[in-house]
């Protein structure tokens, strides 16, 4: 749901004239910063700042939510630099393209391999950039990007093959494609639906925000009518059919060559910095001499004295040279070891200063622990430091969710139980100085610097005994060292004790507990099946509230995952831990897509990738997943496979339109087998009243249990049919009650609509999801709130059995979250008074229409 951009235009001439002032100087502060540590379900991204620009290496899922977290300004990137064009390094670009379009960044550019910005018209039906110019920079190893603050040179890393070896595989892969089969996915996809056999690509040119720009009644009325057509709202978009044949082509060669780019990056000169206090020892006084003096220039005082530039200036800095490089696997290795131009900045370089002082590693940790790429950082001089930015990291990247989980736990440890990531260290474990915030580079503190140098023959040593978290830091200019106190830590202790702090809590959490034990004994509680929401936020993720996802867990070796936001395996990951999270992922045997909107959706190459990972690790051999989504979904699947990674061998698509309540034209013998395989009796969906192909679905297990899972719409009659009797409605609720017309406008329900849906429906429970980003914590109450309903939270594991419990939490979540809920208030009162000031202004007008 993209914002409407009618602030974008101011900030864009803004920008415009910072960029233009700035460019005139060589920035006297840069600083290299850990925003993803590329620990297992965490983006691997280093940011790159000044006191003037920005700049973005790799750019993998949940890279916007650790910058919004962390407070990482965006508005001054405009380059992104990409190793591999590979999910793990590009799966937050469209996101995070999202958010610096509205925050007014003008044009953005991409480095990185041939054909890495085909992923923006690739996506651009559900990922609407209209305000911000994407431009491919030119990469060849032959040319450099420069500006006032960085030089780049391109390094291209390639598999060690004979070129006639190469040639061949590009053209089997050409031919694989053109054939849309191999002899693997043959025997896989020979009992496999029409939708992938009988079509290798799907056209779709739907515009799935069409509803958005529709302002008038009569215009609304019109875009709900079309909501219920597949075939509404139509533009032209990309598919790999109208992509050129030169494009295709090149897409192929490059998907088959797999270039990785690694870089060789160097800060522009800077004269040496004037001491002051050297001035005034030489008896120069203050005014326009000093500024002579800064420029390089000698001067002569009254009394005839000589002063020298250069006995007053500190020694100019040539700008020091850092590294990047992904090496993916062992067939990389000879390219990277024997190449010439990083030999220049190893222990080789012809001058001290062509020495690399920092070396970031994205390659994975694997490969760094092979002999060659050992003796490979065995070449760099003593004084070279190296960090990982790879799986050999567990830090997660955000405190944020930790410090609400910690919160919610005191309520219910069942309903929130502690997180299963422990990759960010706690506070108690650290030693020495701490800093939870993110230090602007103004404001460092160089005393904190690590400066000790380790012998290059002890770089493992080194690498392991360093703990490389988010925000960890290696200035770059003006002294060259880490910090060691830049990286996040988790202050478990003041978690809770700034909430049993707050007023009342402490008796209100006592009454809970009292409660919940005499209610807990009136029920009798199965284990499955559970309901874990991984997302629970609408458009963009925040700090507490990421975007849709659902995971419903039938027993203990079956689930089935309710939609897809961006981050959904990595929300998998931190909640059960590494260990466990792989083997839930081995355990998710169907995904369920409610429609083509990037924030239910997005997330899913990144979860079919982490299911292969697990299966892999773990050795288990397991038939594809089953995909129920909307039909046009393979436009983007069929495109992302021909063209970067194969993942079409990894599910299996039933279309949504074929499950219809009423109207299923999915054959019965098919039907009846993954029905059987996955515990249900049924599975049925219908239209709602969203964006086109826009679907609910009701779940109905062989034990008799009914599940509705609305996706996003308004309230919809045909969802009340298919979700007639429903143990449980777990329904959106974007918006208050107050703000039903803009609900109307986005397409989306009200809490009471919501309320009033599982009430048609006779549901015995309803829980509402998908709240805009205003209630980060919690929504606005109001007197439909009954018994049966309940509010979800990200990380929220809950049992059927249990959702009678769930409502009495309700008073102490108002005093935990008291200043949150006080913000609404007053903004509703607000919202209240502006309406009837405008009603009262338009009155005279009504009377002079009437006469």
């Amino acid at each position: 749901m993209p914002k409407e951009p009618t602030h974008i235009a101011v900030a864009q001439k803004q920008r415009l004239k910072i960029k233009q002032k700035s460019a005139k100087y060589t920035p006297g502060r840069v600083t290299l910063q850990i925003l993803g540590t590329g620990a297992n379900g965490a983006p691997g991204s280093v940011y790159l700042f000044s006191d003037q620009s920005r700049y973005l290496f790799n750019c993998g899922e949940g890279t916007q939510r650790l910058a919004h977290e962390h407070k990482t300004k965006l508005a001054k990137l405009e380059h992104i630099f990409i190793t591999q064009p590979k999910w793990k390094n590009i799966g937050g670009l469209p996101g995070t393209a999202l958010t610096i379009q509205d925050v007014g960044v003008p044009q953005i550019t991409l480095h990185g391999p041939e054909g890495l910005n085909e992923i923006f018209p690739a996506t651009r039906r559900f990922v609407v950039i209209r305000d911000l110019k994407i431009n491919m920079a030119d990469c060849s190893e032959t040319t450099t990007f420069e500006d006032n603050a960085l030089r780049v040179e391109y390094v291209h890393l390639h598999k060690s093959v004979s070129q006639s070896g190469l040639e061949k595989d590009v053209q089997a892969s050409v031919e694989q494609s053109e054939a849309g089969t191999s002899t693997r996915s043959e025997k896989k996809r020979s009992s496999s639906i029409s939708s992938r056999n009988g079509e290798s690509l799907v056209e779709d040119d739907t515009d799935y925000y069409a509803h958005e720009r529709k302002k008038t009644k009569r215009h609304r009325s019109r875009s709900r009518s079309k909501s219920r057509s597949p075939e509404s709202g139509r533009r032209p978009a990309p598919s790999a059919k109208s992509i050129s044949s030169a494009t295709q082509m090149l897409l192929k060669g490059f998907k088959s060559e797999a270039i990785s780019m690694c870089y060789i990056c160097r800060l522009q000169p800077r004269p040496g910095a004037l001491n002051l206090d050297k001035c005034v020892k030489n008896g120069v006084p203050p005014g326009p001499l000093l500024g002579l003096l800064k420029n390089g220039e000698d001067v002569t005082l009254g009394n005839g004295t000589v002063v020298k530039s250069v006995d007053v200036c500190e020694p100019d800095d040539p700008g020091p040279i850092f590294l990047v490089v992904d090496c993916p696997s062992a067939d990389y290795l000879e390219s990277l070891a024997s190449n010439p131009r990083m030999k220049k900045h190893q222990k080789f370089a012809q001058f001290d200063d062509d020495a690399a002082c920092l070396v970031v590693h994205f390659t994975p940790k694997d490969v760094m622990e092979l002999p060659l790429y050992k003796r490979w950082m065995e070449d760099f001089t003593p004084s070279t430091q190296h960090i990982q930015v790879n799986d050999s990291n567990s830090c997660m990247g955000s405190t944020a969710v930790h410090r609400i989980q910690y919160k919610l736990n005191l309520l219910s440890p069942d309903f929130f139980p502690l997180l299963g990531d422990r990759g960010t260290p706690s506070l108690c474990e650290t030693f020495g100085n701490h800093q939870n915030k993110k230090q602007k580079s103004e404001d460092i503190n160089f005393a904190n610097l690590n400066l000790d140098i380790a012998p290059a023959n002890n770089c493992k040593t080194v690498n392991e005994n360093r703990s490389i978290g988010s925000l960890s830091s290696y200035y770059l200019r003006p002294k060259k060292g880490f910090d060691s106190t830049s990286h996040i830590n988790l202050d478990t202790q003041e978690f809770i004790d700034e909430t049993m702090s707050l007023p009342q809590f402490s008796d209100a959490l006592k009454e809970l507990h009292q409660k919940l034990q005499i209610e807990k004994s009136n029920y009798t509680i199965r284990d499955y099946p559970q309901v874990l929401f991984l997302g629970t936020g609408s458009c963009i993720p925040n700090k507490t509230r990421n975007t849709s996802g659902i995971l419903l867990q039938i027993s203990d070796t079956k689930n089935i995952l309710l939609d897809c936001g961006e981050g959904t395996c990595g929300q998998i990951t931190r909640f059960f831990g590494q260990e466990k999270a792989n083997k839930v992922l081995t355990e998710i045997d169907a995904i369920y897509i409610s429609h083509l909107h990037a924030d239910h959706h997005i997330g899913l190459i990144g979860v079919l990738q982490g299911r292969r990972k697990a299966l892999d690790l773990l050795r288990i051999e397991k038939a594809p997943l089953i995909l129920f989504a909307p039909r046009q979904i393979l436009a983007w699947l069929a495109f992302y496979d021909r063209f970067f990674e194969n993942i079409k061998d990894e599910y299996v698509l039933v279309p949504n339109g074929e499950l219809i309540l009423n109207e299923t034209t999915f054959a019965d013998e098919k039907r009846i087998k993954i029905l059987s395989n996955l515990d249900m009796s049924d599975i049925s969906t219908c239209l709602v009243r969203h964006c086109p192909n826009a679907f609910g679905v009701s779940i109905t297990h062989e034990s008799g249990y009914k599940i509705t899972y609305s996706g996003d719409t308004m309230p919809s009659e045909k969802l009340v049919e298919l979700g007639k009797n429903s143990d449980v409605l777990i329904h959106e609720a974007t918006m208050e009650d107050e703000l039903a017309k803009e609900a109307v406008v986005k397409m989306h329900s009200t809490t009471s609509q919501a309320i009033q849906v599982g009430k048609d429906m006779k549901a015995k429970h309803v829980i509402l999801t998908h709240f805009s980003q205003r209630y980060a914590k919690l929504p606005r109450f109001n007197d439909n709130f009954a018994d049966n309903v309940s509010i979800a939270f990200d990380n929220m594991q809950v049992k059927l059995d249990e959702l009678p419990l769930v409502p009495l939490l309700y008073p102490a979540l108002k005093i935990m979250f008291a200043d949150h809920y006080e913000q609404l208030e007053h903004k509703a009162v607000k919202r209240q008074l502006k309406a009837e000031r405008q009603a009262f202004l338009e009155q005279p007008k009504l009377q002079q229409n009437q006469s």
